[in-house]
């Protein structure tokens, strides 16, 4: 998984027109950071991308129900294309017609560390132990993968602990 970030965000930059839509390209990449960012995405459907820093790019998955802090509760988790790492601060409209079409708002943000020497080896095989330190989300978290292909299962994103939150911070993204 330890690529170039140019070779890692090619499917990206093919599956859009920059010439149509704000969002950002990809550029040179900056020193390795340990960032998360939490999108709100209403496009066909509504779902969340969460996305990790991670050589040079934000490794992303879609989050349908969006992510909770509820250790009982799993969520569906599609790993998706890489996304440059200036895409952690985009809010914006994706015009209708293009790849995403809809809006897109920062849900939340921080710093992740993840648990494992190695994460992307633990991406890779298919088990990621994370905490999150985030406006929203905090606490121990875990990706796992079921299934065989990397971008054609599912993972669910569960937390292991939760912290409490301020009074009035939703626990989950669920609307009623």
């Amino acid at each position: 998984m330890a690529a170039d970030p140019a070779r890692k965000l090619r499917r990206y930059q093919q599956m859009r027109d920059f010439d149509r839509t704000a969002e950002p390209a990809g550029g040179a990449a900056g020193p390795d950071g340990h960032r998360f960012v939490v999108q709100r995405h209403r496009a066909r459907r509504l779902h969340y991308d969460f996305r990790l820093e991670l050589d040079g790019v934000l490794v992303s998955w879609a989050v349908p129900k969006g992510p909770t802090l509820d250790p009982k509760a799993r969520r569906l988790a599609v790993h998706v294309e890489d996304h440059p790492i200036e895409y952690a601060g985009f809010e914006g409209v994706i015009p209708r017609g293009e790849y995403g079409g809809g809006d897109v708002i920062v849900w939340d943000r921080g710093v992740w560390r993840p648990v494992e020497a190695d994460p992307a080896r633990a991406i890779e095989a298919g088990t990621l132990h994370f905490d999150l330190e985030g406006e929203k989300l905090a606490g121990r978290f875990v990706l796992v993968r079921s299934g065989r292909g990397e971008r054609t299962s599912g993972s669910s994103c569960t937390s292991r602990t939760s912290t409490p939150r301020p009074a009035g911070t939703p626990r989950t993204t669920r609307t009623r």
